[in-house]
Order: C-alpha cells, then structure tokens, then sequence
C-alpha cells in the first residue's frame, strides 16, 4: 500500500531512530552516512522502485538497487525492514555473531532485500552496470539503481566503470552520489579533493543531474523522478545528492567525526529525543 509523504516523513524519522540503537547496541557501526542518506532510501523504496516481495535474487522485471558503499547498512537494513522484506525485529541482531544484518552487506546469510556484497569501495558501479547490461540482454525494461560515497570516488575503480558506462551506452542504470562532502579522515576535500565533479562526469559521457536539498524527501523523489525521465536516451545518468552527514541528530552534523562512532547512553538518549520532537510516536 502506497504511504503518503508525511507517512514517508515519519517513516524517515523511525529509520534515524532505528539506526541510532542499532549502532549504539553493539557500540559499533556508521550512523553518519546512514542518517544523512535516509530520505534518499525512503524516496527509493517507499516511491521510486517498482520491486515485488517476497524478495527474489533474480529480480527479473524488477528494478534493482545496489549499495556500494556498504558501511551505511544501518540505514539499508532498516529500510529493508521497514518496507517488509523481513521482520523489524530483526533488527537487534545487527552486527551479533550469526546475524544476517553484517556490518556491511553480505550475500551468504541469504537477507531478504541484499543481492550483492558491499563494503570494499569502488566496485558497486561495476556491479550495477553488469545487471544493467544483463536487463538490457533479457528484454527487461527495469531500471538499476546504485547509491555511492562521495569519498569512495577516489578509488579508482569507479572512474573505469563511469567510462565503460558511457562508451557502452549503458542508459538504464541511476548511480547516486551522496555527497556530504565528508569521509572516515576528514572533509574530502582535504583528503583528496574532486574538484569539478559535475564537470568530470560529463567529461565522461555521462546526463549529470544535481540536487541541493538531499534531506528534503520531496526534492529527492523529485530528483530521481527526473533521472528517470532522462534514461533510455543512450546516456547513463548520475545524479549528485547534497546531504548532511549525520542528519536530524545536531551534534552529529557538521563534522566528519561521526563517520564511524557510536553514540554513548547519553548521546543516544539526546538524540532519540530530537527525534521524537520530529514525530512523537515510533511507526
């Protein structure tokens, strides 16, 4: 059934909050890439993505997302959840000894929702681009959808696969760059800077859209709307999201330092009260 976008909204919020304890539970994990990407992943399976559950490895006539950079699995596992792929309550097993929910994606546990394993930077392009062109060799009309770190794009990996894209005319797949403009060291552009970055893209052949308001999860359904209008015209398309790592918890925002932390019991309990100042009641 279709939510509407204060659904959505609310629902966002429950996923910053599933991500906050799912993290601090084990003291382990990556809450600020996974909160400032959470509109983009309710906008992806609440509005965008035609998928049909139960969850299939194949996919066929489905359209398929792949996480490349696999650290932010908080947000991806809850999401997953949320939508029904397997219970919420699962959710507390996150990163234990025999859980499904690693801390980064992983195929052999067999969790509803993950079709490729994530977490070694700079090969989800790759990945996304194989089942493109397989669709594409099937007679499959759907779309592939790919999400990556702004600071995964110093590997070099990607750069091969945004060339291949474009010389192959690989025009049905959606990569997302989530460009917080932050990484695990500092700010990217003291780590190693990417300069014009919409430019580089277009250099490579590849439709070049931007969005400003990543947090904003009308102008994320709006920007990836419009990415989807822009395929099957011989272009791969790319589109480059503005977020705030560590969105919704003002302690976390602004700064690089909650890339990877865990928050202690008095952080977690200031930042859940944020939280339920945005929707007072859990979904």
């Amino acid at each position: 059934m279709s939510k509407s976008i204060e659904e959505l909204k609310s629902l966002a919020t429950q996923i910053r909050r599933d991500i906050l304890r799912m993290v601090h539970a084990v003291n382990s994990g990556h809450p600020g890439g996974s909160l400032g990407c959470t509109e983009y992943f309710v906008a992806l399976y609440g509005e965008i993505l035609n998928y049909k559950l139960p969850f299939t490895m194949e996919g066929k006539g489905e359209d398929l997302f792949f996480l490349s950079n696999g650290h932010i699995s908080p947000v991806f596992y809850s999401t997953l959840a949320r939508f029904g792929f397997f219970p919420v309550s699962e959710l507390s097993t996150f990163r234990k000894l025999d859980s499904r929910l690693q801390g980064h994606p992983t195929t052999h546990e067999g969790l509803p929702g993950i079709r490729v394993a994530s977490g070694s930077l700079g090969q989800g392009l790759s990945v996304a681009l194989g089942a493109a062109q397989a669709k594409k060799l099937d007679g499959d009309n759907a779309l592939v959808f790919s999400l990556h770190g702004d600071g995964e794009l110093q590997e070099g990996q990607v750069w091969e696969a945004f060339m291949y894209a474009s010389a192959k005319k690989v025009d049905n797949v959606i990569a997302t760059i989530d460009y917080n403009g932050r990484q695990i060291d500092g700010d990217t552009d003291d780590v190693l800077s990417l300069g014009d970055l919409r430019a580089k893209l277009e250099a490579f052949g590849w439709l070049v859209l931007e969005e400003k308001n990543g947090n904003d999860l009308e102008a994320v359904i709006g920007i990836i709307n419009k990415a989807k209008s822009e395929t099957g015209n011989g272009k791969p398309v790319a589109i480059l999201l503005h977020t705030e790592m560590g969105q919704g918890v003002d302690y976390m925002m602004g700064s690089h330092s909650w890339h990877g932390k865990a928050p202690n019991d008095d952080q977690l309990a200031l930042a859940i009260k944020q939280l339920y100042l945005e929707a007072p009641a859990d979904y």
